[in-house]
């Protein structure tokens, strides 16, 4: 408390045997001891009563509370494992949107399912069989129109302007 080390005590007790005497220095320091003995029981006292009053109005447990809450060692190990038991306990299949996407799959499977039905059918029908459209061309190529022949030019005129006069 009041950082005295040795020689500061030494110090002390020769000024004390000088000013007070060789014959009434053990009965000063009997009474600096009791008074010593005195201040520190008091304190005691004043710590335990200050104690029990936190204890009866509930700061002891609300200084606890806060000090667990900001201790952040504990606070992140608490986090991990909420997070770690919130994974465990996640069902996937539970939630709202993967009901949503498994019916639109399921959807999407049975659109895939009546287009390849139909494909097949078209592939089988008599006009496939007389060589209107083949199986094996792809479906763009079939619903392309036919390219159109263009006229060829004649022999003794052109098209194009040669740049000289016929004059």
């Amino acid at each position: 408390m009041f950082d005295i080390g040795m020689t500061e005590l030494l110090l002390i007790g020769i000024v004390a045997l000088i000013v007070v005497g060789p014959k009434d220095l053990p009965g000063l320091f009997r009474t600096l001891g009791r008074f010593t003995a005195r201040a520190r029981a008091l304190g005691r006292e004043f710590t335990r009563a200050m104690n029990e009053a936190a204890d009866e109005s509930g700061i002891k447990d609300v200084a606890q509370d806060l000090k667990k809450a900001t201790n952040p060692k504990s606070m992140g190990l608490d986090a991990l494992k909420d997070a770690a038991d919130k994974f465990e306990k996640w069902d996937p299949a539970a939630h709202p949107a993967a009901k949503h996407g498994k019916d639109v799959l399921d959807s999407a499977r049975k659109d895939a399912a009546a287009k390849a039905t139909e494909r097949a059918a078209e592939a089988t029908s008599p006009a496939a069989s007389s060589g209107a459209t083949p199986a094996s061309e792809p479906a763009q190529a079939r619903s392309m129109p036919a390219p159109q022949p263009q006229a060829e030019p004649q022999a003794g005129s052109s098209a194009e302007p040669t740049g000289k006069s016929d004059a």
